[in-house]
Order: C-alpha cells, then sequence, then structure tokens
C-alpha cells in the first residue's frame, strides 16, 4: 500500500494572546490604574500616549487611546471629543491591523459600542435628537457582535440610553465597566 501523504491544514492556527506591543501595553496599565481609583493619573499617562500616537498614526493605537480617554473625561462634552475621536480612528483601522494585534479584533465590532458612547455623551449634553440618531446607529452594529459577554453587555447598553433618551434625561446612568 503506498504511503501517503499528509494534508497540512491551510486554516491557520491563532495564538488567543495579544502580540507585544509596548504602546498597548502602556494603555492597559494606565485603564487599571483608572479602574483601580486613579482617574486623574490614568487620564494624564493616556494623554500623554496621545500625543505620541497622534504622530505615529496608527488607527489602533489612536482608536484604544480615545476610546478609553472619554471614559475618563468629567464632563459629556469633552467625552464627546474623545468619543467622536474614537470612531474616526476606527474608521480608518483596518481588519489587518487589528488582527495583527489580536486575531479576534474586527473593526466592525467597536462601531455598536462607539455609537452607543456618543448617543449617551449627547444625552447627557440634552441633544435628544443626535442621541436618538447615534443609537439608531448602534442598534445597526448590533449584528457585527457576537453573543458573548461583550455583546449583550452593548445590547443592555442601548436598552438603557434608549430608555433615559425617552425620559428626555441627561442624568448619568450607571454604567458597566467596558460600555
Amino acid at each position: 500500500m503506498p504511503q501517503q501523504t499528509p494534508v497540512s491544514d491551510p486554516t491557520p492556527v491563532f495564538d488567543p494572546t495579544p502580540v507585544s506591543d509596548p504602546v498597548m501595553d502602556r494603555i492597559t496599565a494606565a485603564v487599571a490604574a483608572g479602574r483601580d481609583g486613579d482617574r486623574a493619573g490614568a487620564r494624564a499617562a493616556l494623554e500623554r500616549e496621545w500625543e505620541a500616537v497622534a504622530r505615529a498614526d496608527d488607527a489602533l493605537h489612536r482608536f484604544t487611546l480615545a476610546h478609553y480617554l472619554a471614559d475618563l473625561m468629567d464632563h459629556p462634552a469633552e467625552e464627546l471629543v474623545w468619543d467622536v475621536r474614537a470612531l474616526d480612528a476606527v474608521e480608518a483601522l483596518t481588519g489587518e491591523r487589528a488582527a495583527r494585534y489580536h486575531h479576534s479584533l474586527r473593526p466592525a465590532g467597536f462601531r455598536a459600542s462607539l455609537h452607543l458612547n456618543l448617543a449617551d455623551a449627547l444625552r447627557r449634553l440634552g441633544a435628544f435628537a443626535a442621541a436618538a440618531d447615534h443609537l439608531d446607529r448602534a442598534r445597526i452594529g448590533l449584528d457585527d457582535l457576537g453573543d458573548d459577554a461583550y455583546g449583550r453587555m452593548i445590547r443592555s447598553a442601548c436598552v438603557g440610553v434608549g430608555e433615559a433618551i425617552a425620559r428626555r434625561s441627561t442624568q448619568p446612568r450607571e454604567r458597566a465597566p467596558h460600555d
């Protein structure tokens, strides 16, 4: 009987851990400090990182920094500026660049969250029509999310923001750690 040559599996094997990226490591450390209560220190560290990243023009870094800086702002108008920067950066982010950092990242998967954040900031500023428009865009992007904890969190937050818009509430809402 002739010996068969094994056929190699063309499916790439992905390492579930992100590649080494010193910028992302510094962002992660600053975000952790903010979640541990050092919001001012985290904001200062991320703003310093932004100065370097903005010149380097890496859309993944710009998106990640802007997204987390928005969460550290004290006023919804400041948050809105960073949310717009995050959305602008994700529009420039290629799937190839995102996957180079981690195989699970897809730019389309971020849009629902970003539009949700814009809707919430606009709502808190009293711009309810603009908030409703971004909430509609967030809902359109929900199909790009998985049926996992993150997807469920964003879907739930869409409901909460929608209810707050309907009530014409400008009050901050209870937030999940990453929405």
